[in-house]
């Protein structure tokens, strides 16, 4: 497995070193024996793991700037946050998701890697997104498999500083997503830039990775309470 990843990675042009490829290694060995009382993840074949959590993860880490304050919002098990920070020692990551036991399960993973310049916070990203301690303070925000775009991007860009960027993983149906989502971008500051291809190493996987700049401040009405964005997207 540790081969594999090792390869995927070169094929991404991505470099890891022998720690990187044991932590990786100690988080699928954490993600997969959590996993048998939380559920964090479908998918329990550690090649899978590989390819469609880890390597997929690793598809954005060249859109990420040197030394970045990157939030992964609604990160589930880690992804993609953790594999980009693995990759990246420079990146100051905060790991947001709504689920205590997901916290719980990211926190020992940290423990397990000695991965410094890692934070966990147990919010809801409407929640978090209005606090003075998030808005608006990181370089990127990334996101994987949370909502729709026009969702997501209520929940995301409102803590991106302006200058920075929201970069969201996107599967096939990504130009549908973004069509409906040209109002609500502009409307919470944000700029929409050339979409990115990207083809996941081993497996038939082809992403559209959304990469949207932030070029004004959000309104302070966004985003709005929790369960309004999803329920009630801007159209």
């Amino acid at each position: 497995m540790k081969n594999l990843l090792n390869e995927g990675a070169k094929t991404l042009g991505i470099s890891l070193n022998d720690v990187q490829l044991d932590n990786f290694m100690k988080y699928m060995d954490l993600l997969l024996e959590w996993n048998e009382n939380v559920n964090l993840t479908a998918i329990t074949e550690p090649r899978e793991v590989i390819t469609k959590h880890f390597l997929d993860s690793l598809t954005a880490l060249s859109l990420i700037p040197e030394g970045a304050s990157v939030a992964d919002i609604g990160c589930g098990a880690g992804f993609p946050g953790l594999p980009l920070k693995i990759a990246r020692g420079d990146i100051n990551l905060t790991l947001l998701d709504s689920l205590a036991k997901r916290i719980n399960f990211l926190d020992a993973v940290i423990t397990e890697t000695n991965l410094s310049g890692v934070t966990c916070v147990h919010s809801r990203a409407e929640d978090a997104g209005q606090d003075k301690a998030y808005r608006e303070k990181f370089d990127v925000a990334v996101s994987r498999a949370v909502a729709n775009l026009t969702t997501l991007s209520e929940y995301c860009l409102p803590f991106v500083k302006v200058g920075g960027v929201f970069i969201a993983l996107k599967g096939p149906l990504a130009d549908e997503e973004l069509a409906a989502a040209k109002k609500a971008i502009r409307i919470l500051g944000g700029e929409l830039m050339p979409t990115v291809e990207a083809s996941v190493p081993f497996t038939d996987l082809n992403h559209k990775i959304v990469i949207i700049k932030k070029v004004a401040k959000c309104p302070k009405e966004y985003p709005r309470k929790a369960g309004t964005p999803s329920k009630k997207p801007l159209l």
